[in-house]
Formats: structure tokens, C-alpha cells, sequence
């Protein structure tokens, strides 16, 4: 009989989404696949990211809020009580784990310094993995 850990919520796995995934991973355009997909959070993601490289960070922040926004409601689906483990892992959760540090990184931007450490907690305490791959670990 093994024990896990009895205080903590099981870690939260979102769903396949193959046909979303396999356009976005087929070099399809991220508006694209959002379009198709509006749920998608990684394709917000991707688009909140091209915008940050391009310098237009109140785009990335709109499509990052957008890609969070969906990110959140799908975890609520899948169990999620809004605490315990997000891991970075299970490629659905990149989605919504990417959203979320793209937000952060437009928040610091604009200066929502608030908003910048709470989403930096965010995902440091959904999976310190998430943090690293993201660039956003202290």
C-alpha cells in the first residue's frame, strides 16, 4: 500500500485536444487556430508571445489574459479547486501555464507590478517545472 500525500490535491491534467494541437504544431497561423479553437490556450499563448517579441505588449496582454481566462475554466472542468499541482508535464496544461507567464511578462511591461508577482507565484506553485521552462523561476 503506498501513501501519497494526503494534503495536497491530486495534480490536474487537462484534456487532449489533438486537432487543435496538430494545426498549431503544423506551423498553422496561432490566430488561426484560435479562431477555430477559441478555447485553445495555447494558441493564445503563442499569440500573446509573438506579440511580446514584437514589442506590442498590449496585445500580448489581451491575448494572454484571453489564453488564461480559457486556461482557468477548462481546469475548473477537470477538478480543479483553484490550488494544487498544474504540471507543466502534461503538454495540454503548456497551454495555460504559458498564458500565464506571458501575462506576467506584459504586466511587468505595463506596470502591474500586483499583477506581475501574482502570476509569477501562480505558476512558481502550480509547478516549479512550469516556472524554469518559462524563464519566469527566481
Amino acid at each position: 500500500m503506498t501513501h501519497g500525500n494526503l494534503l495536497e490535491p491530486e495534480p490536474t491534467r487537462l484534456p487532449e485536444r489533438p486537432e487543435a494541437q496538430a494545426a498549431l504544431d503544423s506551423d498553422t497561423d496561432p490566430a488561426d487556430v484560435a479562431a477555430e479553437h477559441p478555447d485553445f490556450s495555447e494558441a493564445w499563448a503563442a499569440l500573446a508571445e509573438r506579440a511580446l517579441a514584437d514589442g506590442d505588449v498590449v496585445a500580448a496582454y489581451a491575448y494572454a489574459r484571453t489564453g488564461y481566462h480559457r486556461g482557468l475554466d477548462q481546469l475548473r472542468r477537470a477538478g480543479w479547486k483553484g490550488f494544487g499541482p498544474v504540471p507543466w508535464s502534461h503538454r495540454p496544461n503548456q497551454g495555460f501555464l504559458r498564458s500565464l507567464a506571458a501575462l506576467a511578462r506584459a504586466a511587468q511591461r505595463i506596470g502591474e507590478t500586483d499583477e506581475y508577482e501574482r502570476c509569477s507565484k501562480f505558476i512558481a506553485d502550480s509547478d516549479p517545472e512550469a516556472a524554469k521552462a518559462t524563464g519566469l523561476a527566481e
